[in-house]
């Protein structure tokens, strides 16, 4: 390991130091003060004789910030050098001028920079270090991902929609028989659901000026017809404020449309007394969540001695609602662990994390898709979760009320037995 060159913030004292720390604090061997890193000691190397003199150890500076950033910190901070950790550079913040971090950030990125505002015991401290490359988007993928998911969803809403219309010519009920219709309304509605989801976090994303991709959706040819959908985020979260906006904009937007989803479906659904059902072998049986509960006895005022059979349009209701529950999971990089991390550490959020992981696994006896989800949140929660840039700036009172906002649409949308198999 190279020396540092270390100068003391009092007196002006420099010398070599064994050590990288960008602060040794009350090291100083004159006045006690603080010596802070200005550089590394380059060891001496063999090299040919050209003036027949032995070369000897030069001091290389290090690396320079440059002039224009530096103006623009200070126009947003009082700042004291605190060292240089490789090209990163450390500033102690001694007062703050310029509370918005997402201004500061937006105005460092225009010169190549991105910052970070972290708190280190009573110290507040400012990294500074040169932004990362974004690549561009692929135009046509997310394109394609769509036209196959629209087309996997239809084959599910058809099968779905046999299954219902057996029902109806089995008991002589009044329905929609037409397979084709019900297949589109199953892939309408579910599409939908997803795609106001993540509209809802490509939205938040610009407006707090953060670089994602467009919605990806994923098809799988399954009872569903999708596994879902995804934006992946390509620049820094900035703030706390902003961590809990991306976590709960999806979760909300697609909450609101999966609400009137599920009551039209639960509408053209049926219900049937138990006592008249006859016994089927290789049935699935959709595990309840509170808000179908209250749309069931408050909305339609269904008796409790009665078994619904879903329309193909309630089912997509339903599945927007597990997805609003399982993203909003307080763990790992899910939508509910951005939230949580705000106002956790990250050695905390990794915990909680962990925990979580482990009773998803332990419900595998609910539901053996939990075992999956389990081991999923432990591996994304081992990569960790670093959280928003500026993690001093206060959460605000609006912030607070979603975070709130979600809890509670966590709670109604709890599944804990998604799906199980009859007879």
């Amino acid at each position: 390991m190279p020396g540092g060159i270390y100068e003391c913030t009092v007196c002006g004292h420099r010398e070599v130091l064994d050590s990288n720390e960008p602060v040794i604090e009350n090291s100083c061997p004159v006045c006690g003060g603080d010596m802070i890193l200005v550089g590394f000691r380059v060891e001496p190397r063999e090299t040919e004789e050209v003036s027949g003199k032995e070369d000897t150890e030069a001091e290389t500076a290090a690396p320079v910030l440059p002039l224009a950033v530096e103006e623009k910190l200070r126009a947003f901070y009082v700042l004291e050098p605190a060292g240089v950790e490789g090209n990163v550079f450390v500033f102690e913040v001694r007062e703050i001028l310029e509370t918005d971090f997402e201004r500061v950030l937006a105005e460092l990125e225009e010169l190549g920079y991105w910052a970070a505002l972290k708190r280190r015991g009573e110290k507040v401290l400012l990294y500074v270090f040169p932004a990362g490359e974004i690549g561009e988007d692929n135009r046509w993928l997310p394109w394609v991902f769509l036209i196959a998911t629209i087309f996997t969803t239809f084959l599910a809403g058809y099968w779905l929609s046999l299954s219902y219309i057996s029902l109806l010519n089995e008991y002589n009920l009044p329905g929609i028989r037409n397979p084709y219709i019900n297949a589109l309304a199953f892939s309408i509605s579910v599409m939908g659901i997803l795609g106001t989801h993540e509209l809802g976090h490509k939205i938040a994303a610009a407006y707090h000026g953060v670089r994602a991709t467009m919605p990806y959706f994923i098809p799988f040819p399954s009872m569903l017809g999708t596994m879902g959908a995804v934006i992946r985020v390509k620049s820094p979260l900035p703030t706390r404020n902003a961590a809990i906006d991306l976590g709960v904009s999806g979760p909300i937007a697609g909450f609101l449309v999966a609400v009137p989803v599920s009551i039209i479906g639960l509408k053209l659904s049926v219900p049937l007394p138990v006592d008249a059902i006859q016994p089927m072998e290789g049935g699935i049986t959709f595990g309840e969540n509170l808000l179908f509960l209250l749309i069931e006895k408050y909305f339609l005022r269904l008796p409790e001695d009665v078994v619904v059979f879903l329309h193909p349009v309630a089912i997509a209701g339903w599945v927007g609602i597990l997805v609003t529950f399982l993203n909003l999971i307080p763990a790992a990089q899910l939508d509910g662990g951005h939230i949580a991390r705000a106002f956790l550490s990250e050695r905390a959020h990794r915990y909680m994390t962990s925990v979580i992981g482990l009773v998803l696994i332990g419900m595998s006896f609910l539901w053996v898709g939990w075992l999956i989800w389990g081991v999923l949140v432990l591996l994304m929660g081992a990569m960790g979760n670093p959280g928003a840039l500026d993690e001093v700036s206060p959460i605000s009172k609006k912030r607070i009320l979603l975070a709130v906002i979600a809890v509670l649409l966590f709670v109604l949308s709890a599944t804990p037995a998604p799906i199980s198999a009859t007879g």
